[in-house]
């Protein structure tokens, strides 16, 4: 499908709007038209009269037939003028008018196309929308809506008006002389072939305009999100030699923008001289021949310059649609990328308290395995703690049972129906979801723990925050639970943006709480009374926790270890010492280094002791 009628199926609804703005434009255009045979009037009735001339080709010609006074009179003079002046009176009112009515729909557009590509961007599963760089996204949901927007309500509306005015000022010249039509026909092919070498030209910069932008967006917005990793390396010189590159290709862009339109204006505009020109040299002869009036002359060399100004006009429209076109292809694409995780297309409600089943979960992304032959069983309440290193599936396991992964082999049940049948909100409002990447608002910290519910009760909001272990430095900062953190949390520590996100969490009190290494950040003793608070205050919750830390998951029910996708071993804590392995390894070297560290800070203090006596 073509991304012009692909844009129309959201562009239908406004075209009521559109066609009328457009006859209020052509009868403006025709009062507009009007204007030179009026101005005509005054030339050859008021300023040149000659009683032997007759102005046959004039439409206007019943106002000087005595009846609105007779020639080179104050009352024909008055009569013209009244009806000038209403003409144009009228006009004025029609395109203001339809201005701010076309506005207005072309605005109603655009906040239909932003709010449909924000709610697919939502939709979107996040490993498709991984495939776009940020600044293309800004791009295709801030410019390119802009710009598609444009081109139904403004451009469209332009080439209609151009080619209203070009066939009625076409109409008049042929009315009063076909020779005035020469010169239109004579240079209309040249101009047309040049209208299509500037296409093409157009959507070639266009493409490459609306590219170096985008590259532009995800340079500057990189570099604001990394701005301490930048300064930390002392790396400012590359960051702005990378930004000088980006930004000499985008100059660059622009330049061959300008450079187009530079030459193919030279190209328009001489022939509009050209055109101009020679019309005022055909009506000087017709002039002398007798065949014209000179204020006719005079309105006939103003509708073929109409003509070639509007044929220059359509070129400039021409490059605004080409420019439209490469916009609304980005958004197309944008819009009819598919999910990876569908909702069901009769989705079921969850009714009660939520059991998991994982059976032989196998998850492949792009051909390469993530789980392997999961096989796991979570009822209501049960504790679950999941180690492993870098990349062993930990974070894709539990990513599958809120459905950002689907599995590709086995399935996953919940109270025995598999949770693609169930509508995904409905599924994902089961779970209180920590991840191991915190994300803050900028926005105050009582909004940003509250975020789930946010008219819910500050009480509410202290309290879980106290669970988090969070209250402390919360009351700590300058205005308590109303300091604004910066974005993405610019402002806090790792561990207090950690508390922060637990204690959203928890304010969702949801079934299923998954804390996806969710305490890496915090102190040992820290960590110690956040896993106690929780066990505390939610003890018939399902808890699922992915750590680092053996001391995270001790007291879980069961524990996974995980390596390249598999479970290798599983078992309660007592167990999986007893097994002597992989897991019993990384307790005795934790626990080693802890015993170490404890050491030399003991050490330390009878060394500051010895050193007082």
């Amino acid at each position: 499908m073509s991304v012009f009628f692909y844009g129309m199926r959201f562009w239908k609804k406004h075209v009521p709007c559109a066609v009328l703005c457009l006859l209020m434009g052509w009868v403006g255009i025709l009062l507009e038209l009007a204007l030179p045979l009026l101005s005509a009037l005054f030339v050859d009735y008021l300023l040149n009269y000659d009683p032997n001339a007759v102005a046959d080709g004039n439409l206007f010609a019943f106002l000087v037939d005595g009846k609105f006074g007779a020639p080179e009179t104050w009352r024909l003079f008055g009569s013209i003028t009244i009806v000038f002046g209403c003409f144009l009176l009228l006009r004025e009112i029609l395109i203001y008018t339809r201005n701010v009515l076309f506005q207005w729909n072309g605005l109603e557009l655009e906040n239909e196309l932003r709010d449909i590509t924000y709610k697919k961007l939502v939709e979107l599963d996040s490993s498709t929308v991984s495939e776009y760089n940020t600044g293309e996204l800004l791009t295709t949901l801030s410019a390119d809506i802009i710009t598609f927007k444009e081109m139904y309500s403004r451009v469209l509306q332009n080439l209609g008006d151009s080619f209203f005015v070009i066939v009625f000022s076409s109409v008049i010249l042929a009315i009063n002389s076909a020779y005035m039509l020469i010169i239109p026909l004579v240079i209309a092919p040249i101009l047309i072939f040049s209208l299509i070498k500037y296409t093409k030209a157009a959507r070639r910069v266009s493409t490459a305009i609306r590219g170096c932008n985008a590259d532009m967006n995800l340079c500057v917005q990189e570099n604001i999100n990394a701005v301490r990793l930048i300064r930390s390396f002392a790396n400012e010189e590359y960051e702005e030699n990378k930004f000088d590159k980006v930004n000499q290709a985008l100059r660059k862009s622009y330049w061959d923008q300008v450079d187009v339109s530079a030459k193919y204006g030279l190209i328009f505009n001489v022939i509009r001289q050209i055109a101009y020109i020679a019309t005022i040299a055909i009506g000087t002869l017709m002039v002398l021949w007798g065949r014209f009036l000179v204020g006719i002359m005079t309105a006939c060399v103003t509708y073929v310059q109409k003509i070639m100004d509007h044929l220059t006009q359509i070129s400039n429209n021409v490059y605004q649609l080409q420019y439209g076109l490469v916009s609304g292809g980005r958004i197309m694409d944008f819009l009819e990328r598919r999910t990876k995780i569908p909702e069901s297309e009769h989705p079921d409600k969850i009714r009660t308290v939520p059991n998991l089943e994982m059976n032989d979960v196998s998850v492949t992304e792009d051909g390469k395995p993530l789980l392997k032959h999961i096989n796991l069983s979570i009822p209501y309440g049960k504790k679950i703690g999941i180690m492993g290193g870098t990349g062993s599936g930990k974070s894709v396991l539990l990513k599958s049972l809120v459905r950002i992964y689907d599995a590709t082999e086995g399935s996953i049940t919940l109270n025995g129906k598999d949770i693609r049948e169930y509508e995904l909100d409905d599924l994902r409002n089961e779970f209180a979801y920590v991840f191991q990447d915190v994300f803050l608002f900028s926005n105050t910290i009582d909004a940003n723990i509250a975020f789930y519910a946010p008219d819910i009760d500050k009480e509410t909001v202290r309290r879980v925050a106290e669970q988090a272990q969070a209250h402390r430095f919360i009351e700590g900062l300058p205005q308590g639970y109303e300091t604004i953190v910066g974005e993405k949390g610019l402002g806090l520590s790792g561990g207090q943006k950690q508390r922060v996100s637990i204690a959203r969490a928890l304010l969702k009190n949801a079934p299923i709480l998954i804390l996806d290494d969710a305490s890496s950040a915090l102190d040992a003793i820290t960590e110690r009374k956040l896993m106690a608070s929780i066990k505390e205050n939610y003890p018939d919750h399902s808890i699922l926790i992915a750590a680092h830390r053996v001391s995270s998951i001790a007291d879980c029910d069961e524990i996974l270890y995980m390596q390249d996708g598999e479970i290798i071993e599983r078992g309660t804590f007592e167990s999986l010492m007893k097994a002597n392995g992989m897991f019993a390894e990384i307790y005795r070297l934790q626990t080693s280094e802890a015993e170490e560290e404890a050491a030399i800070s003991d050490a330390g203090s009878c060394s500051e002791e010895e050193g007082l006596l």
